[in-house]
């Protein structure tokens, strides 16, 4: 969208974005000044290895083996290798090799995300993580191929926006019911958005206990009060209509 010149005809001057948040109650809003969302990379790792029958594994080199230290390894980017006062997250969420109990196979394959809200601290895990896996591999005497992708960058919201938005959200839900959020490690492709022009992606609770609504988000039970769709239209309709008032 941007590419294809979204915010430049008409020009955009300022950016606002909701989502909804089944970890707040239906009835409130979460808003926080700065970054809100992390950045959320993408790498996928094949070790290569030499496969052979399970029963003589000095004649192969066993890439699970290898991916299994891998895997162990790479949670120390996180907690050796960032301050402790930063934020970070590496998962391995996918892991691939073989196809029969009594087989070490030719190939392992990992996939995971890196998660960040500092940018020093996402190159930092990207460059650490090849020289990572490149010292295991060459100890092991098997290739690798790393594959890594950045993706969604580190979402920041505008301190003067977000002060809007807040003050906006006390009149459409009550100042009891505007919530100062921490970061989430969740990723959000609206922050290429707010990298070019300010705003504020800020969060409207959709979960409703009482109706059994409040199963998390990527949940296969994942549902959502659609009382807070109310609450998004009056809140995206009354901050268009403040700063209206306020150019004009």
């Amino acid at each position: 969208m941007i590419e294809e010149g979204v915010l430049e005809n008409p020009k955009v001057d300022m950016a606002f974005g909701i989502h909804l948040w089944n970890a707040l109650p239906v009835g409130t809003v979460g808003v926080r000044a700065g970054a809100l969302l992390a950045a959320a990379d993408e790498f996928r790792i094949v070790l290569k290895g030499k496969g052979g029958h399970g029963a003589y594994p000095h004649v192969c080199k066993d890439p699970v083996v290898v991916a299994s230290e891998v895997v162990l390894a790479m949670q120390t980017l996180v907690s050796r290798g960032v301050d402790p006062l930063e934020s970070a997250v590496v998962t391995v969420g996918k892991i691939h090799a073989g196809t029969a109990f009594n087989i070490i196979p030719e190939t392992a394959t990992l996939e995971g995300t890196v998660r960040t809200l500092n940018e020093q601290v996402r190159d930092t895990i990207k460059q650490r993580m090849k020289q990572m896996v490149r010292g295991i591999c060459d100890a092991h005497g098997i290739e690798f191929e790393l594959d890594y992708k950045d993706g969604t960058a580190v979402l920041i919201n505008d301190p003067e926006l977000t002060k809007l938005v807040r003050e906006v959200a006390e009149s459409v839900v009550g100042k009891d019911k505007v919530i100062e959020v921490p970061p989430s490690m969740g990723g959000e492709d609206m922050s290429f958005f707010l990298q070019r022009v300010p705003g504020v992606f800020y969060l409207v609770g959709s979960a409703n206990p009482e109706k059994g609504l409040d199963k998390p988000h990527h949940s296969p039970y994942y549902d959502i009060d659609e009382d807070a769709l109310i609450v998004g239209v009056q809140m995206h309709v009354s901050l268009v209509s403040n700063l209206l008032r306020e150019t004009c």
